[in-house]
């Protein structure tokens, strides 16, 4: 019971903080919205146990990511300054566009849970059995080894080259981004 009032709560806020992005129309205001939003993903790989995937949602998504865009804010102070209106006229189109993707993602999401025929939903009786083995063998080897071995071996043997790679091209992004703001002072 405590999992389900937690997981309302975080998501609610997480919709929340989403929601606002989109919202308001001051852009530093929708990015530190943005940095509660991946908080509150990461709060959500925390309930499901994937802590290493929350670790690397805060440090990826609101330590750099959104540091980027604020970054990138601050570097354009002058559009800043001219007060650019963030918000459009043709919401009107946007809506009812939003709530046609809302039923849609929605509708595909209920449909595999119905039973073929009856259109009712399927009932656990009718779901193919498992051995009862199985849920304590995989139990067992998750408490004991964890999810961030796994993934830890999965970057680093064969992803390494473009895990690297990739932490070239952000810190390429940085040098170049500190050099353009010092070209700017001077």
């Amino acid at each position: 019971m405590g999992n389900q009032i937690a997981f309302i709560v975080i998501a609610a806020v997480t919709i929340i903080a989403a929601a606002c992005v989109v919202i308001i129309p001051n852009i530093l205001r929708s990015a530190l919205f943005l940095a509660f939003s991946f908080l509150g993903v990461a709060a959500l790989y925390i309930l499901l146990n994937a802590e290493f995937l929350a670790a690397m949602q805060v440090l990826i998504y609101v330590g750099a990511i959104t540091v980027l865009i604020m970054f990138a804010i601050v570097l354009t102070q002058q559009l800043m300054g001219a007060k650019i209106k963030q918000s459009s006229r043709a919401w009107w189109i946007g809506a009812p566009v939003a709530v046609l993707a809302f039923l849609l993602f929605t509708t595909s999401f209920v449909t595999p849970f119905k039973h073929p025929t009856s259109g009712t939903a399927v009932s656990i009786a009718s779901a193919p059995a498992v051995p009862k083995d199985f849920y304590a063998e995989n139990e067992q080897a998750r408490a004991s080894e964890g999810t961030t071995p796994k993934i830890a071996e999965m970057l680093l043997r064969p992803y390494v080259l473009p895990f690297e790679l990739a932490s070239l091209i952000l810190l390429a992004a940085l040098v170049g981004a500190i050099v353009i703001a010092k070209e700017e002072n001077e």
